[in-house]
C-alpha cells in the first residue's frame, strides 16, 4: 500500500536533518564517491518512507512555470518584485537588485557529491541564474536547505555581489568569492549600496544539521530610497511584526504562507501571514513558500486560496499569486 501523506512529510523533514551518526565534518565538507553508498544506506535507514518516495520522483516531471518575468527589461526607477518559487524573490528597487533565499536546484536537500537527497521541485524556476540581471545583494534568512541552497549560491558567486545573512551562517559560504558577506543578528543593520537592511526576530529555528543550533534566523526590513519592503523568511505565528510598523508606508510584505500542516510550530497559516503583514503596515503582499516543494500535507492550491480569502474585500492587495508573476510599483 502507498504511504500516507503524513508519513511522507514526516520522512521528508527527517531527510532534511541528517542522522546523528553522520559526522559534521563529512557533511559540510562533502563525501567522496567511496562514501556515497554508505551515505545512501544511512539515509534509507533514517527515513525509509522518504527514500522510497525519492526514488519514485525520478519519473515525475517538473512542470514549467505559467509566467516568465522579463526582468532584464525592468527600468531603474520604481519597485519590481517577481516570485521565482518557494522563498526566492527577485527585487529591483530604483535600479538596485536583490535576490532572496535563492534556490534554483531541482531538489532542495543534502548535497552528497553529484547527488542531492531532498524534495524535488513541483514547478521549475521561471528564470535560471544566467537569465537574471546582475544581482547586487543576496539576502539569506536562515540555513535550512530549502532556503540556503549551496549549489545555487556557488553559481551566484561574484565579486560584484554582496550577501547579508543570519549570524553564524557565513561559514557555509565561500566568503572570499563575493564582494562582501555580512552577518546580522536581530535588530542590527547593514548598508549595502543604497539599501538599508534591518534584521528582525521571527519564530522559527536556524540549525542546518541536528547539532548546529547556534545558527541564526531572520526576517528583514529593506529600505531603498522611498521604498520599504519586508521579507518574512520562515516564521510561525508571532507578534514581532507589529514592532516594524511606523508612520512610513510599507510598500510590500513578502510572506510565507505554506507548509503549516502539520508544521504549525514553525510555519504560519495563510491567515496568520496576512495578519502579521498587516500588523507591520503592509500595503501589498507577495505570498511565497508554497507551490514549489511538497513539504507538508495541505493541498497544492490551499495556501493561496486561504490567503486571498484572508484579504477579504481587498483581494487586489495580493499582488502575486503564481510563480513567475511580477508586482510593479512606480
Amino acid at each position: 500500500m502507498p504511504e500516507t501523506s503524513e508519513e511522507l512529510n514526516a520522512s521528508a523533514q527527517e531527510i532534511m536533518k541528517p542522522p546523528r551518526r553522520w559526522s559534521r565534518r563529512a557533511l559540510l565538507g562533502g563525501l567522496g564517491l567511496a562514501g556515497l553508498g554508505a551515505a545512501a544506506t544511512a539515509a534509507y535507514r533514517a527515513a525509509p518512507t522518504f527514500w522510497r518516495q525519492y526514488m519514485r520522483e525520478f519519473d515525475r516531471p517538473i512542470l514549467p512555470p505559467e509566467h516568465v518575468p522579463e526582468a532584464r527589461s525592468w527600468p531603474d526607477r520604481g519597485l519590481f518584485a517577481s516570485w521565482l518559487g518557494h522563498a526566492t524573490v527577485l527585487l529591483k528597487i530604483d535600479g538596485f537588485t536583490i535576490l532572496t533565499d535563492p534556490v534554483f536546484s531541482e531538489r532542495a536537500g543534502l548535497n552528497l557529491g553529484p547527488v542531492t537527497l531532498g524534495v524535488k521541485r513541483l514547478v521549475a524556476p521561471p528564470l535560471e541564474i544566467p537569465q537574471l540581471p546582475p544581482v547586487d545583494l543576496v539576502l539569506l534568512s536562515h540555513a535550512h536547505m530549502d532556503h540556503f541552497d549551496i549549489p545555487s549560491l556557488r553559481r551566484l558567486e561574484s565579486r560584484a555581489t554582496s550577501v547579508v545573512t543570519a549570524h553564524e551562517t557565513s561559514s557555509l559560504l565561500r566568503v572570499g568569492r563575493y564582494r562582501e558577506v555580512t552577518e546580522l543578528r536581530w535588530d542590527s543593520v547593514a548598508r549595502v549600496g543604497p539599501a538599508e537592511v534591518r534584521a528582525f526576530e521571527v519564530k522559527h529555528w536556524g540549525a542546518r544539521l541536528r547539532t548546529d543550533t547556534y545558527r541564526g534566523y531572520n526576517g528583514y526590513l529593506i529600505q531603498v530610497g522611498r521604498y520599504r519592503v519586508l521579507f518574512g523568511g520562515d516564521t510561525a505565528d508571532t507578534h514581532t511584526f507589529a514592532r516594524l510598523r511606523t508612520s512610513r508606508r510599507l510598500d510590500l510584505a513578502i510572506m510565507p504562507i505554506g507548509a503549516y500542516d502539520p508544521w504549525i510550530r514553525y510555519h504560519c497559516t495563510p491567515e496568520q501571514a496576512w495578519r502579521m503583514g498587516s500588523e507591520a503596515g503592509a500595503e501589498f503582499f507577495l505570498p511565497m513558500h508554497h507551490q514549489t516543494f511538497q513539504l507538508s500535507r495541505e493541498p497544492f492550491e490551499e495556501p493561496i486560496e486561504r490567503f486571498v480569502a484572508a484579504a477579504g474585500p481587498h483581494p487586489e492587495r495580493v499582488a502575486v499569486r503564481g510563480i513567475g508573476q511580477t508586482f510593479r510599483l512606480t
